[in-house]
C-alpha cells in the first residue's frame, strides 16, 4: 500500500512528490512523458531555471528525487483508477499492472485545443506562444499577430500590449470580440482583421507572416494563440470530483478535492495562471495537505 500515488509528471506532480518523499512517504509518480510543455524550446519564469528547456528542467526533477528512496517514478500511463472498499485507490497501467494507495494526487494537467490552421503547429512553442507571461519577453517590441481561438481574446490582446504596441488581432471568423472591446483595442492602435486564416507563414520554427483567404499577407514576427482548455486526463470526473466555472479541479487551500482521498494541484485545478513555477508551487501546497492528513489520521 503506497501512501500516495501521483498521476503526472509536470511541475506540480514532481514538486509534490519531493515533498512527500522528504515526509518519509512512500509515492509512486506515474508519467507517461507527455507533458504540454514539450514543444517549446525554452521554459521561462521559475527562478534559477529560467531559459532552461522543459526536457532539462525534468532531468534536474528526476535527479533530485533520486536521492529519496521512498519515490519511484513510473514512466507508464494510467489507464483506470477505481475507489477499493476500504477508500483506497487501485490504479492500473496501459501494461495491466495495478498499484494500490492511500492518497491519490491528480497533477495531470491540460490539454491544448488549439485554432484549425494550416502551419500553426510548425511555429507553436517557437515563434507562437499562448501565455505572454512565459514568452512575452522574446517577443518584446516586435511586430506581433494574436491569433483568436477562445473567449479571451480581448484579455489576452491588453496582456500582450505591455511588450509590444505592434499588434494585429486575427479572429479568423471567430466572434471573440465585444463591439466595446473591439473599439477600446483599436483606440491603442491595435490592429484587428476579421478574415479567415488561409495558413501561417514562415520557416525554421520563425513565424514571418499571415496569409488570408483571399491572398493577402501581414507581415509579423512571431505572435501569441488563444487557445482553449479541457482536462487532459478523466479521472477527475470518472471519481466525481466537483469541477469549477472554469473547468479546473475544485481545491480547498490544502489542495483537497470533494472527493475524500483525492488531491488535485497545478494547471488542472488552477487553470490560469498555467505558469510553471505556481504548479510547482500548487503541487508542494498539496503534499502538505496530504502529509498533513495523514498525520491526523494516525493520531486520531
Amino acid at each position: 500500500m503506497l501512501d500516495c500515488a501521483i498521476i503526472g509528471g509536470g511541475p506540480a506532480g514532481l514538486s509534490a512528490a519531493l515533498v512527500l518523499g522528504r515526509a518519509r512517504r512512500s509515492v509512486a509518480l506515474f508519467d507517461e512523458g507527455k507533458p504540454r510543455n514539450r514543444v517549446a524550446l525554452a521554459s521561462h519564469g521559475f527562478l534559477t531555471r529560467d531559459g532552461a528547456s522543459p526536457a532539462a528542467m525534468r532531468k534536474f526533477a528526476h535527479d533530485e528525487l533520486a536521492a529519496y528512496p521512498s519515490v519511484r517514478i513510473r514512466g507508464s500511463r494510467v489507464e483506470d483508477v477505481a475507489r477499493e472498499a476500504d477508500g483506497s485507490f487501485r490504479l492500473t497501467d496501459a501494461a495491466g499492472e495495478s498499484w494500490l494507495a492511500s492518497r491519490l494526487l491528480l497533477a495531470t494537467g491540460l490539454k491544448e485545443l488549439l485554432p484549425e490552421i494550416e502551419g500553426l503547429g510548425d511555429f507553436y512553442g517557437r515563434s507562437l506562444f499562448c501565455c505572454a507571461y512565459c514568452d512575452g519577453w522574446e517577443l518584446r517590441d516586435r511586430p506581433l499577430v494574436l491569433v483568436a481561438g477562445n473567449d479571451h481574446t480581448f484579455h489576452l490582446a491588453k496582456t500582450v500590449y505591455n511588450w509590444s504596441r505592434d499588434l494585429l488581432v486575427c479572429t479568423n471568423g471567430y466572434k471573440s470580440l465585444e463591439p466595446e472591446e473591439e473599439r477600446v483595442l483599436r483606440a491603442r492602435g491595435i490592429r484587428i482583421d476579421h478574415r479567415e486564416i488561409e495558413r501561417l507563414v514562415g520557416a525554421d520554427g520563425q513565424l514571418t507572416a499571415v496569409r488570408f483567404a483571399d491572398g493577402e499577407e501581414a507581415a509579423c514576427a512571431g505572435g501569441f494563440v488563444a487557445e482553449r482548455l479541457r482536462q487532459a486526463a478523466p479521472f477527475a470526473e470518472r471519481l466525481g470530483c466537483a469541477l469549477t466555472q472554469y473547468g479546473g479541479i475544485e481545491t480547498d487551500a490544502a489542495g483537497r478535492t470533494s472527493v475524500p482521498g483525492v488531491y488535485a494541484a497545478g494547471d488542472a485545478a488552477c487553470i490560469m495562471p498555467a505558469q510553471l513555477i505556481v504548479a510547482a508551487a500548487e503541487g508542494s501546497r498539496a503534499a502538505i495537505g496530504i502529509n498533513e492528513d495523514m498525520t491526523h489520521e494516525a493520531f486520531a
